[in-house]
């Protein structure tokens, strides 16, 4: 019972939106993706002692966020910290905490957690000093704890939004090097179709 108050505990720090659990993720609908791969990775539950990052790529609605938040809970479970943060609101922490001087505060925190899970890496307005902070987070969780992100968008369209190259190109090296990336851009979306007034 103690344990099991523990654990309900971590799951209520993480702020994790919609529990997702990887049985329940439609494989059958998702031809495209390496089922096999997934699973393997997800039951052999290495990315936690070995800290390597796992990235989703692919278009909205196909089931990174799902997938990726089974991984987080897995990590829950298993007796881990975890975060789920959407990107845009993790940028916008960075923006306040330049405002009140509580830059390295901020990047402590996101860094205490042993599995942090960054979802919907995406087109949104950003500031040099937010992705400067950013790059600084995955930087020195880098070889420490391993992060889970997802992103709509493939590598070749980071720097577009990121509006640093440089620091772009360092990001995706320090991101890529001991990980697993799970390539989705083929996969359908899931999302019910709305249907059309007549």
């Amino acid at each position: 019972i103690k344990s099991e108050h523990a654990r309900n505990l971590r799951l209520a720090r993480a702020l994790i939106p919609e529990r997702f659990a990887i049985e329940t993720y439609p494989f059958d609908r998702q031809p495209k993706l390496d089922k096999k791969r997934v699973l393997s990775l997800y039951d052999a539950f290495d990315y936690m002692p070995k800290s390597q990052n796992i990235l989703w790529m692919g278009p909205p609605g196909c089931g990174k966020t799902g997938l990726a938040t089974s991984f987080l809970m897995q990590a829950i479970y298993r007796g881990y910290t975890g975060r789920y943060v959407l990107f845009p609101e993790l940028i916008t922490d960075f923006l306040r905490s330049v405002a009140d001087h509580s830059e390295e505060k901020v990047i402590k925190r996101y860094l205490s957690y042993d599995c942090l899970l960054v979802d919907e890496l995406d087109y949104v307005e950003v500031e040099p000093v937010q992705v400067g902070l950013f790059f600084t987070l995955m930087h020195k969780r880098h070889r420490k704890r391993p992060t889970l992100i997802t992103s709509n968008l493939g590598f070749s369209e980071w720097p577009s939004f990121l509006k640093n190259e440089r620091l772009t190109a360092a990001l995706i090296d320090r991101l890529t090097e001991n990980s697993h990336v799970i390539n989705m851009k083929n996969c359908i979306s899931l999302r019910p179709k709305l249907s059309q007034e007549p």
